[in-house]
């Protein structure tokens, strides 16, 4: 017989044990609900990026995933993922050639830093002419590595001014004087003379991610499930309202990763580690993403499954999801694979002529040759509340979006395990 010290202590270690087991969870369509009713609330104002609101709306996703008890990103003291966007507005300008004055019609410049001077300097003059096709020309030059005076014939004086008017207005980017500046000019003479003074106006953003972890077996290999948690904020009435609460687009997504963390925290320890993030910014030029692939090196990332606007069921029935760029990598394949024992389908993006592939965060990690799809499901064709204020909780179908994310989480579990590994993409595939 134990004595009854002994008999204490090992009730006590068993106690221990299986106090510390993990208790497996559901992805319920109750939390599912209330992620999505909490992000796409009026009081969120349309979580605009610029707008302050976007903070209650990290602080809240910050919560689930402090609850849940994920780890922050490595390298990350917490859940927020801080980063700097440089807002550049164009303030002043003089253009002098060939000791002429131009008028402001006739140039304008790609300058990413406070000032550029240019007098007589030795500097590169490239000209567009009359046998250029001038989509072609720009892109070459804009994408060399050199500062150019590119002087452009007017034969193509519309696509000068229509290039003009939208690359005039205020620009953003994650780092300032990190490309060449290259001054445009709309001119048939030769260029014997110049004197360029361009001034821009900066202005600091400050931004974030919201993203967490469970460390895998295997710390260097990376599965990333994402969506963007920003919308479009307060836009022009319609009936009345003002702001587009964006319960679809993309606060679906961000439930999906929420509740994806959720499910998987419960399990065992994953063979490859998992990350969860909500990136800001996708719906002014993908910002956040550009920043988190900066910091997190593509090479680590077997898969990403960027999660956009599951809240609707798709025309081909309520059971089914899309996956954009199916043909670029197996990641569709094995997807379909994880799942053909069930009754849910995924199958290729419907609307390739939207080039839908290219209008997410995944495609940021695409171009650095990360295996990296939007899994969708709403009819965006016919979808009546895209980008509208009507983008409201009360239009998703919850059990649709549950049953969605749960497809996900049973088809990615062959890809956590290690036991299958999608192709990488060529980057060369997406020019």
């Amino acid at each position: 017989m134990f004595r009854t010290s002994t008999l204490v202590l090992s009730l006590a270690i068993l106690s221990l044990l299986f106090s510390s087991c993990k208790k497996d969870v559901d992805i319920s369509e109750k939390n599912v609900a209330k992620i999505i009713k909490t992000l796409s609330s009026d009081e969120m104002k349309g979580r605009s990026a610029f707008r302050k609101e976007i903070g209650d709306a990290a602080d809240f996703i910050s919560g689930e995933f402090r609850s849940i008890g994920l780890q922050p990103l490595l390298g990350e003291q917490d859940y927020r993922q801080n980063f700097t966007l440089y807002s550049i507005e164009p303030e002043e300008a003089t253009v002098v050639i060939n000791n002429k004055k131009l008028d402001p019609e006739y140039y304008f410049g790609l300058i990413d830093k406070e000032s550029l001077n240019w007098n007589n300097d030795k500097r590169d003059i490239q000209y567009i002419s009359d046998s250029d096709e001038y989509r072609d020309a720009f892109k070459k030059f804009t994408s060399d590595d050199r500062s150019s005076l590119i002087v452009v014939s007017s034969t193509h004086s519309n696509l000068f001014h229509r290039y003009r008017s939208y690359l005039t207005r205020t620009n953003r980017t994650l780092k300032l004087d990190d490309k060449p500046n290259d001054v445009f000019i709309l001119q048939d003479k030769k260029i014997r003379s110049f004197d360029i003074h361009f001034k821009n106006k900066i202005e600091k953003i400050g931004l974030f991610n919201v993203g967490g972890m469970i460390e895998g077996e295997r710390k260097d290999e990376f599965v990333l499930f994402s969506a963007h948690y920003d919308h479009l904020g307060v836009i022009a009435p319609t009936e009345g309202d003002s702001i587009a609460n964006g319960a679809n687009d993309d606060a679906s997504g961000v439930a999906g990763v929420i509740e994806l963390a959720r499910y998987f925290e419960s399990r065992e320890k994953p063979t490859r580690t998992l990350y969860f993030v909500a990136f800001t910014a996708e719906e002014v030029g993908g910002y956040g993403s550009q920043y988190f692939s900066t910091h997190t090196n593509p090479d680590n990332i077997t898969a990403m499954f960027n999660i956009e606007m599951i809240g609707k069921p798709a025309v081909e029935g309520p059971n089914t999801a899309w996956i954009t760029g199916f043909d670029y990598t197996d990641f569709g394949k094995i997807l379909q694979n994880s799942v053909k024992d069930s009754s849910f389908v995924f199958y290729p993006d419907p609307y390739p002529n939207q080039r839908l592939f290219f209008r997410s965060d995944n495609a940021t990690l695409a171009r650095h040759g990360v295996p990296a799809h939007s899994i969708s499901t709403t009819p965006i064709d016919v979808d009546q509340d895209y980008h509208k204020v009507s983008d409201e909780f009360n239009t998703l179908n919850i059990a649709h979006t549950t049953h969605t994310i749960q497809a996900i989480a049973r088809a990615a579990e062959v890809i956590i395990s290690g036991k299958a590994t999608p192709t990488r993409i060529s980057p060369e595939q997406l020019k």
